[in-house]
């Protein structure tokens, strides 16, 4: 039997700092090295109701989740359809969602997403590859970060990988090995704040910038105890509810200077973890990478020459990734990297559904 080496592939990503459904559609090649060219990508919003609902999916209890889980599967797969029909799309051999997060505990071997239910593969006539961080975290692992494999096979010309989302996540190789975690919250924090003047997000940095940084602040967000973990770990929305907002609540600043305060932690938390030898470069993907403020304070931080890419890598990478999660999973290869969330072996993580 010939091995397949061509696969046309959507993925599907919805992230913390909830900007809404990415899709990409992409054309993996195998030949020794995997080559990828995305065909078609978008973002659909979501709607303010959808927005507000999973904002505080971490406060409902387990019963109102499993509800919500089987409408935004429904909510989803209308997505999933309207990309389909609108870019004409055939020959498809997966779609490879990663859902959208509602808890995400692995210290209490917990972690869900939402999107994920077996019928999603009837409601758009596809075989469907999803759920991948639930048996990592089975496995003694983090569940997170699992873009880190495709930052190994597509992305490895650079040294780092730096994810600004709605958290900061790095991934580069050490010893042979991939490892990559967690460093801080971005834009998750950064667009709460936002919000509180009528906006999504603070669009290149711009009210930041006139902002003023609060000493004691920047202070006590840097000795937070997370940041003197050793790697692997993962963040996720309840840490930051926790810890991060009532700490920033506490000094009643103006949006501004909450603003100005955190990207200078978001900085030097970043600079703490990968400043090294001034050659090397670091690839900057995710919506921080227009955020020109904040990237103005990173580059004044770091040594390494920062790489930011075409608008398509920048916001589609981790749909680009997951889409590549999918593949492997249909190959029984591994996508999920011990290394990097700490489970007891490598594996290849995530379900497929088919119609």
């Amino acid at each position: 039997m010939v091995e397949k080496i061509n696969y046309n592939i959507i993925g599907v990503m919805s992230g913390t700092s909830l900007d809404g459904v990415d899709l990409v559609l992409v054309k993996f090649q195998i030949d020794n090295i995997w080559g990828f060219e995305i065909i078609h990508s978008e973002t659909t919003n979501y709607s303010s109701d959808w927005y507000n609902l999973l904002k505080n999916l971490v406060t409902y209890p387990i019963e109102k989740l499993k509800i919500i889980d089987e409408d935004y599967t429904v909510y989803l797969a209308k997505i999933i359809k309207n990309f389909i029909n609108k870019h004409k799309i055939k020959n498809i051999d997966a779609v490879c969602s990663h859902g959208h997060t509602a808890l995400h505990q692995p210290q209490n071997k917990l972690t869900y997403q939402i999107g994920n239910k077996p019928f999603l593969a009837n409601l758009i006539s596809q075989k469907v590859v999803c759920d991948f961080r639930v048996q990592d975290v089975e496995l003694g692992g983090q569940g997170a970060p699992l873009v880190p494999i495709g930052d190994k096979l597509l992305f490895s010309k650079y040294d780092y990988c730096l994810n600004l989302g709605g958290f900061a996540n790095i991934s580069t190789e050490v010893n042979k090995q991939r490892i990559a975690y967690d460093v801080c919250p971005v834009n998750i924090v950064l667009n709460h704040y936002v919000t509180k003047l009528g906006l999504s997000y603070d669009d290149g940095g711009k009210i930041a910038s006139k902002g003023f940084v609060n000493l004691e602040l920047l202070t006590q967000l840097n000795d937070l105890p997370f940041y003197k973990q050793s790697f692997p770990k993962s963040l996720g929305l309840e840490w930051v509810q926790t810890y991060i907002l009532p700490l920033i609540d506490s000094f009643y600043l103006e949006v501004k200077d909450v603003l100005r305060t955190f990207i200078e932690h978001v900085s030097i938390q970043i600079a703490f973890i990968i400043n090294g030898n001034a050659k090397e470069t670091v690839l900057v993907t995710g919506g921080g990478a227009y955020n020109i403020y904040l990237i103005e304070r990173i580059k004044l931080h770091l040594k390494q020459i920062i790489v930011i890419p075409e608008n398509e890598i920048i916001e589609y990478k981790e749909a680009l990734i997951f889409a590549l999660l999918g593949v492997l999973k249909l190959k029984e290869q591994v996508n999920c990297l011990k290394s990097v969330t700490g489970a007891k072996k490598d594996h290849s993580s995530g379900k497929i559904y088919l119609p």
